[in-house]
């Protein structure tokens, strides 16, 4: 069994920013801490206190989290980026909102106390006699934790109170990851005498500073009376602020408006998934039932809000079971048939036109990146002003990028007609030839949704088609007049493009196109590539800068692949499934920023081997990492630990430890970014939280389809005529009977699962 932690979150918009530069304005960005790892950064907003991002991410944490922390920054192209404020939000709060949050909150000031990370391993046990009572405190190490020295590292030391008593450990000096094993001990006697408040034990961790005050670096408490009953206390423990000190501001530094949800699903083996499964693939492949079907029901009885969701979940459940092109056409079909009119089809939220709407998405998308993505990435790499609309052009970007000065506005717009026309050839051309690279599935399920709307409406389809030869007759009747240069390339491509859609259904097989692999992309398709900077492993000796090279990286689901150039025939790749952890690099192991280290091992009995890459900024890092980890989530080599610094001068930089295959010092991470069309298929997940929303409508389904099936079930069916009443009424009772009996099931499943998991919780207090 497994925990699935998904968190979304979007950044909306900020208002009231104070200024932080000296024209009385900020160029205000966001960057995004799950916990103390950076899992998103937003765009920088130029010259505006008032700043619109309007960006979102869903982040998959199987491991879960602790805080959430939106931090707005001031960027500067000198020196550091300013803070401007932040908001923290708990698990716990985002937990309590059972319909997410979505509000202005204000930001508060960034206190360096507060800011706290890392975790401590202790082992803490009471030794009690006749004449004496003392408690053991073994310090045993300690890792993440905050830097507070310029060096980028810290000089940590533990001081522990107890009993009106304070212990102090050795100072490590200049690591994050200290190493202390000493043992404090603490006589207990009297300690009933005390407030049952000053009844504890405070372990707090400083940086030790020769000049000025020491820097508190986080804390742990625990209460002595459990450990009386449960005298043994092991384990890693995180480390907390002292609270938060700080007064309310009034808004003086500004709010944030986000949007923050928490999605935890407890997922269950596979085995007590599969009769959901079953049911749903039986519903697909038996003959069309009408409005009694399974998948009748279920858009029945959910509500428009879920529609999305549930529609993602059965397209994936679908495309893993490789019935996904018949799942959308008994949908399909199912939406024809309860249309009057044509012109009307696919205009409700109804569950097929959600489930469409998905499945192009998730197939498709492979697909328009290998059409789009060359020329898409030479309109970025050419940098030309393009600006047709006379409210918007801009004559000082056209000095910047002029060498024979300014230029005039009827200039501008000639070279933006120039580029445009050319640009738009291109994408023109190369979608009108791709009709081969187009994904079989989608042309299938094309070619049957042509199909069902000729049998209901006869020369529907073809109207739908033909319409789109009037378009060249609309255009210039319109808005935005300052487009009609491009109107006529448009209308001379018309007659090509009714001539690609023909071309699209024109397909002979009409067998179902599926995977039923966890992975949802083929093998060939390039999920992500770019140019990084790739470590050499042997530049040991050599100054920093030489030992990186340039060199261009493409990721598959199955390979890890790098050249010179993108179009260099020798390349070196690494086997997916080879990968063993994919994470971040401190900055103090090369003095570098936004570094990865991919860790990978030959075979089970040999060593690991890393992989050290730069990327150009944090985005860039944070979409690679995410990438990674998703090629590799099902991985059965995964590691629990990593070293987060660099082996370098006989000693890890970040542990001090000068055994190079010894135990990562901290532990690895998982998140990936979800909500995007490289998201693996997970049948198990996906059927949890199906199941999730159907018992949500349990009493629903049990009222409507269940107890009153002599009478509701059946008077959705009066409309077909006597003769099919008591059918279909029969046909809905039965497939709601079998859901509502796989809802119990599971249902069953989960208690039994979380008794297990409060029985086999440690009955000892942990940490406050």
């Amino acid at each position: 069994m497994a925990r699935n932690t998904a968190l979304y979150f979007r950044l909306v918009e900020g208002k009231n920013l104070p200024a932080k530069d000296v024209s009385g304005t900020s160029d205000p960005y966001c960057i995004v801490k799950v916990d103390n790892e950076v899992v998103a950064r937003t765009a920088t907003v130029w010259k505006d206190l008032n700043p619109f991002w309007g960006e979102e991410f869903t982040l998959h944490l199987p491991l879960g989290f602790h805080t959430l922390s939106f931090y707005v920054m001031d960027e500067d192209t000198i020196g550091h980026d300013d803070v401007i404020g932040k908001i923290l939000l708990t698990k716990e709060y985002i937990a309590s909102q059972p319909r997410g949050i979505d509000s202005w909150i204000n930001l508060s000031c960034v206190n360096p106390d507060e800011e706290v990370q890392g975790e401590i391993y202790l082992e803490l046990h009471i030794m009690q006699d006749k004449h004496k009572c003392n408690l053991h405190c073994h310090v045993l190490e300690a890792r993440d934790l905050a830097p507070r020295d310029i060096s980028g590292t810290s000089d940590p030391f533990v001081r522990i109170f107890c009993n009106n008593q304070t212990l102090e450990t050795s100072v490590i000096k200049r690591t994050r990851f200290p190493r202390w094993n000493d043992v404090l001990e603490f006589d207990l006697r009297g300690i009933e005498e005390l407030d049952p408040g000053d009844q504890v034990i405070s372990i707090e961790v400083w940086d030790w500073d020769m000049v000025g005050k020491n820097d508190f670096l986080g804390r742990v408490c625990f209460p002595l009376e459990p450990l009386h009953r449960n005298p043994a206390v092991t384990g890693w423990f995180r480390l907390l602020p002292f609270g938060n000190t700080d007064e309310e501001n009034g808004g003086k530094l500004g709010s944030l408006r986000v949007k923050v949800s928490l999605s935890e699903e407890r997922i269950l083996p596979s085995v007590y998934y599969q009769n959901l499964i079953q049911l749903l693939v039986e519903s697909v492949q038996s003959p069309d039932q009408g409005d009694c079907s399974l998948l009748a029901l279920l858009e029945d009885m959910c509500s428009a809000e879920s529609r999305q969701e549930v529609a993602l979940k059965l397209v994936k459940i679908f495309l893993g079971q490789g019935l996904a092109v018949t799942f959308l056409d008994r949908l399909n079909m199912r939406e024809v048939n309860r249309t009057g009119d044509p012109n009307t089809l696919f205009r409700s939220n109804s569950l097929a036109s959600k489930s469409m709407e998905q499945y192009m998405k998730i197939v498709g998308m492979p697909y328009l990146h290998e059409v789009l993505r060359p020329i898409i990435t030479r309109i970025f790499e050419e940098k030309k002003y393009v600006e047709l609309d006379p409210c918007k052009i801009d004559l000082n970007r056209s000095r910047r990028i002029s060498f024979k000065g300014s230029i005039s506005e009827q200039q501008i717009r000639e070279s933006s007609v120039e580029f445009l026309r050319g640009y738009l050839s291109d994408i023109i051309d190369a979608i009108l030839g791709s009709v081969e690279q187009c994904p079989p599935g989608m042309r299938l399920c094309f070619k049957q949704l042509h199909k069902r709307v000729e049998e209901k409406f006869p020369g529907g389809a073809s109207q739908v088609v033909q319409s789109i030869g009037n378009l060249g007759q609309q255009l210039g009747h319109g808005k935005e007049q300052w487009m009609s240069p491009l109107h006529p390339l448009i209308q001379q491509s018309v007659g090509r493009l009714r001539d690609f859609l023909d071309k699209l259904i024109d397909m002979e097989s009409d067998v179902e196109c599926g995977q039923t692999s966890r992975t949802l992309f083929h093998p060939s398709v390039t999920i992500k590539e770019g140019f990084l900077h790739k470590r050499k492993a042997e530049a040991v000796n050599l100054v920093t800068r030489f030992t990186f090279k340039k060199r261009y990286f493409w990721l598959t689901s199955q390979t890890l692949s790098y050249s010179k150039t993108p179009d260099w025939q020798v390349r070196s790749s690494i086997p997916v499934h080879r990968i063993c952890a994919v994470e971040r690099v401190d900055e103090n192991a090369f003095q570098q920023p936004n570094m990865m280290q991919i860790i990978t091992q030959d075979g089970e009995t040999q060593g690991f081997h890393i992989m050290y890459i730069q990327c150009k900024n944090v985005n860039e890092l944070n979409q690679w990492l995410s990438a990674l980890r998703k090629v590799s989530l099902c991985n059965l080599n995964l590691l629990p630990t990593y070293h987060q610094g660099a082996y370098r001068n006989s000693h890890w930089t970040c542990c001090l430890q000068s055994d190079r295959t010894v135990r990562g010092c901290s532990r690895t991470h998982l998140a990936v970014t979800l909500g995007d069309w490289s998201d693996p298929l997970d049948p198990d997940a996906e059927a949890q939280v199906l199941y999730r929303h159907l018992l949500l409508v349990k009493d629903m389904l049990r009222n409507n389809y269940l107890d009153g099936a002599d009478g509701a079930a059946t008077g959705r069916a009066e409309a077909r005529g006597p003769t099919e009443k008591g059918l279909e009424g029969s046909i809905a009772s039965s497939a709601a009977r079998r859901l509502h009996t796989v809802i119990e099931d599971l249902q069953r499943a989960h208690q039994v699962f979380e008794r297990r998991e409060r029985e086999d919780a440690p009955n000892h207090s942990s940490c406050i």
